[in-house]
């Protein structure tokens, strides 16, 4: 499964206004940890694809939405729900680490619902 690339004008409907959790990759293809933690990004799309969105941003041609979320470094993985930013992985980690934010924030919507969980951010 390809992974989707979002762009600055799309990023406000795909990630802000999505309904399920957004994971979101800010990368660059000049990038060597981005290009390693691609497989594990792509993994996890294709895993929780009934779950969760999954999308990429290239931070080369898409400044504007780098620049709104600070991104310095990338790779940088950021998870949203409910158009909030709700956790930052950055760097080429191993996939338990992305797992286990992914996880965290799966089992609060899971206990909550939406509405709550915003609340308790």
């Amino acid at each position: 499964m390809s992974v989707p690339q979002v762009i600055d004008s799309t990023f406000h409907k795909e990630v802000i206004k999505s309904e399920c959790l957004v994971l979101v990759d800010f990368w660059a293809p000049w990038c060597g940890p981005c290009r390693m933690i691609a497989p594990v990004v792509e993994q996890i799309a294709d895993d929780y694809k009934n779950i969760i969105k999954v999308v990429k941003v290239n931070t080369d041609q898409n400044p504007t939405t780098a620049t709104e979320y600070g991104i310095r470094s990338i790779p940088t993985i950021m998870i949203f729900i409910n158009g909030q930013k709700v956790d930052t992985v950055i760097g080429a980690v191993p996939k338990s680490t992305l797992l286990n934010a992914l996880q965290k924030h799966l089992s609060k919507i899971k206990n909550n619902n939406h509405t709550e969980y915003n609340q308790n951010v």
